[in-house]
């Protein structure tokens, strides 16, 4: 269906070159950012990948490099960073943030379970037990515990634009996990149609990330779709960001 969306694309606003970090969802490596990273340069962006490979997870060097690689984005362009995070990547966004919130000039995640509390994901059963395997045998929840995890759920929410995408037709990750509380004035959730694994390559999807991106930096302005996205939105049933029902935790 992307070839179809190309039109809603050509429409999407272009960026002021600042720097983007795209960082992959679980089990997931650079590859599977390509459309995102090829439509963002395409609109002016200087768009750059983790550089850490697969992301299997909430491994210690993975969770320490990624402020260093946000602070080293912001010290060779001088500009702020603007996180875009698909699945787990979004929540190493958060994490990156948290850490070099000096850097970040906003985030967007695509269907992350940013709200998980410490009763552990909803998440398919299937998915748990890979993620048993893969990263850690105690699951999911043996990061969501640790101190960082624990205080970071308890404090507010980061000082930081942000724009969660969430699809009630996901398949892996509920949408009461991908959606978030806060500040009306910062945060917000954007409902959207399509699956998980289809989230970086859904023509709406990147029009909307192109939309948030496109926010003037220091003028952040919550989601209101215009032209041919309203339109499309419209048609795919996905209510306004004001109508939407509060799904977070």
């Amino acid at each position: 269906m992307l070839p179809a969306s190309l039109p809603l694309l050509m429409e999407a606003p272009r960026g002021d070159g600042h720097p983007v970090l795209l960082l992959p969802g679980f089990m997931a490596g650079e590859s599977t950012l390509i459309a995102l990273k090829l439509f963002l340069r395409k609109k002016g962006y200087d768009v750059h990948t983790w550089g850490l490979g697969r992301n299997v997870g909430f491994r210690g060097k993975h969770a320490n490099a990624l402020p260093q690689k946000i602070r080293y984005l912001h010290h060779i362009t001088g500009r702020k960073v603007s996180l875009v995070g698909w699945s787990l990547g979004g929540v190493f966004s958060f994490y990156g943030a948290e850490s070099a919130m000096e850097c970040v000039r906003s985030i967007v995640t695509l269907g992350s379970p940013v709200s998980v509390d410490h009763g552990d994901s909803r998440s398919p059963p299937a998915l748990k037990a890979i993620y048993r395997l893969v990263s850690h045998r105690l699951g999911t929840a043996a990061h969501i515990m640790k101190p960082r995890a624990k205080a970071m759920r308890e404090r507010q929410r980061l000082p930081i634009p942000t724009s969660c995408l969430y699809s009630l037709s996901d398949g892996v990750v509920p949408p009461q996990e991908a959606t978030i509380d806060g500040d009306a004035a910062l945060h917000e959730n954007i409902q959207v149609a399509g699956s998980h694994i289809g989230l970086g390559f859904n023509g709406i999807v990147l029009a909307i990330v192109a939309d948030r991106l496109a926010q003037p930096e220091g003028d952040w302005q919550p989601f209101q779709p215009k032209g041919m996205l309203a339109r499309v939105l419209q048609l795919t049933s996905c209510p306004a960001p004001d109508e939407a029902p509060s799904l977070a935790n």
